[in-house]
């Protein structure tokens, strides 16, 4: 994946702060917290990272041009804790380069040996830093997975009969070391959770070749499985280190075409990046369905955002499955079947025929 468009360099605060203090040891772990138009919330976050980090960790925010004073509490925030244990660092874009821009910034600054993505309206569970430290020390993974819950306003009954307090991000192998490619790839498909934040790596996983898609929706998805698939030793801790904050205005809240454009193209190049990788039948059947999944939430999306016909769109969708899908589309057919997932194998033709109706780009094609 290539990297981002060059933008001119960040400013630091305090100044000349973005360069390693002179004769300090490289930190284990740096947390990178992404910032923009987060005032509420951006002290809380940081909190929960000061309060159990130990002086072996950097914290490095990067504000991304926010409009509410969120530049100015990341200056205070970093002035605060100057004289702490843990060191913090701030950046600033002189131009906004959205949430990827901000990332990929942060992971060319950071000096651990680990890097953290934490979004500045989450925060760290108590407890998550020193166990990461414990799984670190013990068996030094090229990548560590931890769980979530999802913070809400208010918690009702059936958030907590969805599994909300408690979502896992990984089904396979727990508290040991993974390095086979099939059940690190299949437990990731399988829990389809891609998001960074979730997923602890070894910054020299991230080397220079692999980078946040900049302008672009679902970057976590995007490069999740990029950097499983480059990780040589992956760990996965089942407990909760994360409490994601469910905020109004999400990407799936607010449906668009260009939303559902990027959804749909989200695995594009994976293949090409696995072909040297042995990966099983049963993982190549769950990277299929993932594929599928977004096809249709993609078509869904287009859908909602163009009433008026969304054929076209929809068959441009069904190339890009195709394209990202390691099984062809009569095997998936087939797969699920022999599954008894007919329900899934229904909802997939559905939209396949959507794809041929009249006047798309591939009218007449064979759905399945």
């Amino acid at each position: 994946m290539s990297g981002p468009l060059p933008s001119p360099s960040p400013s630091a605060w305090p100044p000349g702060g973005a360069a390693a203090p002179a004769g300090a040891a490289a930190p284990w772990l740096s947390v990178l917290i992404p910032v923009h138009n987060v005032k509420d919330y951006l002290r809380e976050c940081l909190d929960s990272v000061l309060a159990q980090a130990d002086a072996g960790v950097e914290v490095l925010m990067v504000d991304d041009c926010s409009t509410d004073g969120s530049d100015d509490l990341v200056r205070t925030l970093v002035t605060e804790h100057a004289a702490g244990p843990v060191t913090v660092r701030g950046l600033f874009h002189a131009q906004n380069q959205g949430l990827s821009g901000a990332r990929n910034t942060m992971l060319q600054a950071a000096r651990g040996d680990y890097v953290w993505f934490v979004d500045s309206d989450d925060y760290l569970m108590p407890g998550a830093i020193p166990r990461l430290r414990q799984v670190v020390r013990g068996h030094a993974p090229a990548l560590v997975l931890c769980d979530f819950f999802m913070l809400r306003e208010r918690m009702k009954l059936k958030h907590r009969l969805r599994g909300e307090l408690h979502r896992r991000t990984f089904f396979g192998p727990e508290r040991q070391v993974i390095r086979d490619p099939s059940l690190l790839m299949r437990g990731l498909f399988e829990a389809g959770q891609m998001h960074s934040w979730s997923k602890i790596a070894r910054r020299s996983v991230w080397g220079e070749q692999l980078r946040f898609p900049v302008g672009r929706y679902f970057e976590d998805m995007a490069t999740t499985p990029f950097l499983a698939l480059l990780a040589d030793s992956v760990w996965y801790e089942p407990e909760v280190w994360v409490a994601y904050r469910q905020r109004a205005g999400s990407i799936l809240a607010t449906p668009n075409v260009t939303k559902a454009e990027h959804l749909a193209h989200a695995l594009a190049n994976l293949r090409d990046a696995a072909a040297g990788t042995p990966l099983d039948d049963e993982t190549r059947f769950a990277w299929a369905h993932f594929a599928a999944r977004n096809f249709i939430g993609a078509s869904r999306m287009a859908d909602k955002a163009l009433p008026d016909g969304c054929a076209e769109a929809v068959a441009k969708f069904r190339d890009a499955f195709e394209e990202a899908s390691p099984i062809p589309l009569r095997d998936l057919d087939l797969a699920y079947k022999r599954r008894g997932w007919f329900v899934r194998a229904m909802r997939l033709r559905h939209w396949l025929r959507r794809a041929d109706c009249e006047g798309s780009p591939s009218s007449g094609r064979s759905a399945i």
